[in-house]
Protein backbone atom coordinates (compact mmCIF):
# COMPACT_ATOMS: atom_id res chain seq x y z
CA UNK A 1 0.00 0.00 0.00
CA UNK A 2 1.34 3.42 -0.94
CA UNK A 3 1.43 6.30 1.53
CA UNK A 4 -1.19 8.10 -0.54
CA UNK A 5 -3.59 5.13 -0.51
CA UNK A 6 -3.13 4.68 3.22
CA UNK A 7 -3.75 8.35 3.95
CA UNK A 8 -6.84 8.59 1.73
CA UNK A 9 -8.25 5.32 3.02
CA UNK A 10 -7.82 6.25 6.67
CA UNK A 11 -9.25 9.74 6.14
CA UNK A 12 -12.36 8.42 4.41
CA UNK A 13 -12.85 5.44 6.72
CA UNK A 14 -12.34 7.39 9.95
CA UNK A 15 -14.58 10.20 8.70
CA UNK A 16 -17.37 7.68 8.13
CA UNK A 17 -16.77 6.16 11.57
CA UNK A 18 -17.09 9.52 13.31
CA UNK A 19 -20.00 10.63 11.13
CA UNK A 20 -21.96 7.60 12.32
CA UNK A 21 -20.69 7.77 15.91
CA UNK A 22 -21.08 11.48 16.54
CA UNK A 23 -24.26 11.32 14.50
CA UNK A 24 -25.90 8.74 16.75
CA UNK A 25 -24.83 10.71 19.84
CA UNK A 26 -26.38 13.84 18.36
CA UNK A 27 -29.53 11.93 17.44
CA UNK A 28 -29.98 10.70 21.00
CA UNK A 29 -28.94 13.95 22.73
CA UNK A 30 -30.25 16.95 20.84
CA UNK A 31 -33.71 18.46 21.08
CA UNK A 32 -35.98 18.13 18.06
CA UNK A 33 -34.28 14.90 16.99
CA UNK A 34 -36.58 11.99 16.19
CA UNK A 35 -34.22 9.64 18.05
CA UNK A 36 -33.95 11.79 21.19
CA UNK A 37 -33.50 9.84 24.45
CA UNK A 38 -33.44 6.47 22.67
CA UNK A 39 -30.64 5.31 24.94
CA UNK A 40 -27.25 3.68 25.35
CA UNK A 41 -28.00 0.57 23.31
CA UNK A 42 -28.74 2.75 20.28
CA UNK A 43 -25.46 4.62 20.79
CA UNK A 44 -23.47 1.38 21.08
CA UNK A 45 -24.93 -0.01 17.87
CA UNK A 46 -24.51 3.32 16.08
CA UNK A 47 -20.77 3.27 16.82
CA UNK A 48 -20.57 -0.38 15.82
CA UNK A 49 -22.21 0.33 12.47
CA UNK A 50 -19.81 3.24 12.05
CA UNK A 51 -16.89 0.83 12.38
CA UNK A 52 -18.60 -1.52 9.92
CA UNK A 53 -19.13 1.17 7.27
CA UNK A 54 -15.80 2.93 7.76
CA UNK A 55 -13.57 -0.12 7.89
CA UNK A 56 -15.16 -1.88 4.91
CA UNK A 57 -14.86 1.34 2.89
CA UNK A 58 -11.22 1.92 3.81
CA UNK A 59 -10.09 -1.71 3.63
CA UNK A 60 -9.13 -1.80 -0.08
CA UNK A 61 -6.92 1.28 0.33
CA UNK A 62 -5.42 1.08 3.81
CA UNK A 63 -6.71 -2.02 5.55
CA UNK A 64 -9.17 0.10 7.53
CA UNK A 65 -7.41 0.50 10.88
CA UNK A 66 -9.18 3.79 11.75
CA UNK A 67 -7.70 3.88 15.24
CA UNK A 68 -4.20 4.90 16.44
CA UNK A 69 -4.41 2.30 19.22
CA UNK A 70 -4.95 -0.43 16.62
CA UNK A 71 -2.18 0.99 14.43
CA UNK A 72 0.26 1.08 17.35
CA UNK A 73 -0.75 -2.39 18.52
CA UNK A 74 -0.08 -3.82 15.07
CA UNK A 75 3.29 -2.03 14.89
CA UNK A 76 4.31 -3.33 18.32
CA UNK A 77 3.44 -6.87 17.25
CA UNK A 78 5.02 -6.79 13.78
CA UNK A 79 7.85 -4.33 14.38
CA UNK A 80 6.87 -2.42 11.24
CA UNK A 81 6.80 1.30 12.09
CA UNK A 82 7.62 2.92 8.74
CA UNK A 83 4.05 3.81 7.75
CA UNK A 84 2.62 4.37 11.22
CA UNK A 85 2.80 8.15 10.88
CA UNK A 86 0.73 8.03 7.68
CA UNK A 87 -1.98 6.01 9.42
CA UNK A 88 -2.02 8.35 12.43
CA UNK A 89 -2.23 11.47 10.26
CA UNK A 90 -5.05 10.05 8.16
CA UNK A 91 -6.96 8.94 11.24
CA UNK A 92 -6.75 12.37 12.87
CA UNK A 93 -7.76 14.25 9.73
CA UNK A 94 -10.61 11.81 9.13
CA UNK A 95 -11.86 12.11 12.70
CA UNK A 96 -12.00 15.89 12.45
CA UNK A 97 -13.74 15.74 9.06
CA UNK A 98 -16.31 13.27 10.36
CA UNK A 99 -17.09 15.52 13.32
CA UNK A 100 -17.69 18.48 11.01
CA UNK A 101 -19.99 16.38 8.81
CA UNK A 102 -22.02 15.20 11.82
CA UNK A 103 -22.37 18.83 12.92
CA UNK A 104 -23.67 19.80 9.48
CA UNK A 105 -26.21 16.98 9.46
CA UNK A 106 -27.64 18.20 12.79
CA UNK A 107 -27.06 21.91 12.18
CA UNK A 108 -30.67 22.94 12.83
CA UNK A 109 -30.79 20.82 15.99
CA UNK A 110 -27.57 22.35 17.29
CA UNK A 111 -29.03 25.80 16.76
CA UNK A 112 -32.32 24.88 18.46
CA UNK A 113 -30.38 23.25 21.29
CA UNK A 114 -29.34 26.69 22.57
CA UNK A 115 -32.82 27.31 23.93
CA UNK A 116 -34.85 25.26 26.37
CA UNK A 117 -38.63 25.31 26.28
CA UNK A 118 -40.61 24.69 29.43
CA UNK A 119 -44.14 23.30 29.67
CA UNK A 120 -45.65 26.72 28.97
CA UNK A 121 -43.68 27.19 25.78
CA UNK A 122 -41.44 29.86 27.30
CA UNK A 123 -37.73 29.62 26.74
CA UNK A 124 -34.68 30.25 28.85
CA UNK A 125 -30.97 30.29 28.22
CA UNK A 126 -30.10 26.87 29.63
CA UNK A 127 -28.46 24.78 26.87
CA UNK A 128 -28.00 21.06 26.73
CA UNK A 129 -24.33 20.01 26.82
CA UNK A 130 -22.83 19.24 23.41
CA UNK A 131 -19.32 17.93 24.16
CA UNK A 132 -20.62 14.42 24.75
CA UNK A 133 -21.77 14.31 21.14
CA UNK A 134 -18.18 14.75 19.97
CA UNK A 135 -15.95 13.32 22.71
CA UNK A 136 -16.09 11.24 25.85
CA UNK A 137 -16.95 12.48 29.34
CA UNK A 138 -16.45 10.25 32.41
CA UNK A 139 -19.48 9.49 34.53
CA UNK A 140 -17.29 9.75 37.66
CA UNK A 141 -14.24 11.96 37.25
CA UNK A 142 -11.40 9.93 38.71
CA UNK A 143 -8.24 10.15 36.55
CA UNK A 144 -6.70 6.89 37.77
CA UNK A 145 -9.91 4.90 37.42
CA UNK A 146 -10.74 6.54 34.08
CA UNK A 147 -7.27 5.77 32.72
CA UNK A 148 -7.48 2.14 33.85
CA UNK A 149 -10.88 1.79 32.20
CA UNK A 150 -9.60 3.10 28.87
CA UNK A 151 -6.51 0.87 29.00
CA UNK A 152 -8.49 -2.30 29.70
CA UNK A 153 -11.26 -1.49 27.21
CA UNK A 154 -8.71 -0.79 24.48
CA UNK A 155 -6.88 -4.03 25.18
CA UNK A 156 -10.26 -5.75 24.87
CA UNK A 157 -10.48 -4.24 21.39
CA UNK A 158 -6.94 -4.55 20.05
CA UNK A 159 -6.03 -8.01 21.34
CA UNK A 160 -9.00 -9.73 19.65
CA UNK A 161 -8.37 -7.74 16.45
CA UNK A 162 -4.82 -9.10 16.36
CA UNK A 163 -6.04 -12.61 17.13
CA UNK A 164 -8.68 -12.46 14.40
CA UNK A 165 -5.78 -12.37 11.96
CA UNK A 166 -4.95 -15.95 12.97
CA UNK A 167 -8.47 -17.14 12.14
CA UNK A 168 -8.11 -18.13 8.50
CA UNK A 169 -11.81 -18.46 7.82
CA UNK A 170 -12.55 -14.88 8.82
CA UNK A 171 -10.08 -13.48 6.34
CA UNK A 172 -11.25 -15.75 3.51
CA UNK A 173 -14.93 -14.96 4.09
CA UNK A 174 -14.39 -11.20 4.42
CA UNK A 175 -16.28 -11.11 7.70
CA UNK A 176 -13.43 -9.86 9.89
CA UNK A 177 -14.73 -6.28 9.81
CA UNK A 178 -18.24 -7.46 10.72
CA UNK A 179 -16.88 -9.33 13.74
CA UNK A 180 -14.83 -6.29 14.82
CA UNK A 181 -17.94 -4.14 14.54
CA UNK A 182 -19.82 -6.47 16.85
CA UNK A 183 -16.82 -6.42 19.19
CA UNK A 184 -17.09 -2.61 19.38
CA UNK A 185 -20.79 -2.91 20.19
CA UNK A 186 -19.97 -5.40 22.94
CA UNK A 187 -17.30 -3.14 24.42
CA UNK A 188 -19.74 -0.25 24.45
CA UNK A 189 -22.43 -2.29 26.21
CA UNK A 190 -20.11 -3.97 28.71
CA UNK A 191 -17.24 -1.54 29.35
CA UNK A 192 -18.53 1.82 28.17
CA UNK A 193 -20.37 2.88 31.31
CA UNK A 194 -17.50 4.53 33.25
CA UNK A 195 -15.92 6.73 30.54
CA UNK A 196 -17.98 6.42 27.37
CA UNK A 197 -15.33 4.10 25.86
CA UNK A 198 -13.11 6.26 23.70
CA UNK A 199 -10.79 3.27 22.93
CA UNK A 200 -9.49 5.38 20.04
CA UNK A 201 -7.34 8.52 20.50
CA UNK A 202 -8.33 10.01 17.13
CA UNK A 203 -12.02 9.37 17.80
CA UNK A 204 -11.83 11.54 20.93
CA UNK A 205 -9.15 14.12 20.18
CA UNK A 206 -10.15 15.01 16.61
CA UNK A 207 -13.80 15.77 17.42
CA UNK A 208 -12.78 17.57 20.63
CA UNK A 209 -10.64 19.94 18.56
CA UNK A 210 -13.56 20.47 16.19
CA UNK A 211 -15.93 21.12 19.11
CA UNK A 212 -13.57 23.82 20.35
CA UNK A 213 -13.82 25.78 17.10
CA UNK A 214 -17.34 25.06 15.83
CA UNK A 215 -19.84 27.94 16.17
CA UNK A 216 -22.25 25.96 18.35
CA UNK A 217 -24.47 28.31 20.39
CA UNK A 218 -23.86 28.05 24.15
CA UNK A 219 -21.77 24.93 23.58
CA UNK A 220 -19.98 24.99 26.94
CA UNK A 221 -16.52 23.68 27.68
CA UNK A 222 -14.44 21.30 25.57
CA UNK A 223 -12.98 19.90 28.84
CA UNK A 224 -9.32 19.91 27.86
CA UNK A 225 -8.33 18.96 31.40
CA UNK A 226 -9.70 15.46 30.78
CA UNK A 227 -8.61 15.18 27.14
CA UNK A 228 -5.31 13.41 27.84
CA UNK A 229 -6.98 10.32 29.32
CA UNK A 230 -8.85 9.14 26.18
CA UNK A 231 -5.60 9.63 24.25
CA UNK A 232 -3.02 8.16 26.63
CA UNK A 233 -5.22 5.32 27.93
CA UNK A 234 -5.97 3.80 24.50
CA UNK A 235 -2.36 4.21 23.37
CA UNK A 236 -1.14 2.32 26.45
CA UNK A 237 -3.83 -0.30 25.85
CA UNK A 238 -2.75 -0.71 22.24
CA UNK A 239 0.90 -1.15 23.22
CA UNK A 240 0.05 -3.68 25.93
CA UNK A 241 -2.22 -5.62 23.57
CA UNK A 242 0.57 -5.78 21.00
CA UNK A 243 3.04 -7.01 23.60
CA UNK A 244 0.66 -9.64 24.99
CA UNK A 245 -0.23 -10.88 21.53
CA UNK A 246 3.42 -11.06 20.49
CA UNK A 247 4.33 -12.99 23.62
CA UNK A 248 1.36 -15.35 23.73
CA UNK A 249 0.71 -16.12 20.08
Amino acid sequence: MSNGDIFVGEVIGTAILILFGAGVCAAVTLRHSKARASGWVVIAFGWGFGVLAGAYTAAPLSGGQLNPAVTIGIAVDTGKWGKVWVYLLGEMVGAMLGAVLAYLVYLAQFQANARKEDSTGDTDDEPLPTLGIFSTIPEIRNPVANLITEIIATMALVLPILAFGLTKGLGESGTTVLIVSLLVVGIGLSLGGPTGYAINPARDLGPRIVHTFLPIPNKGTSDWGYAWIPVVGPLIGGVLAGLVYNAAF
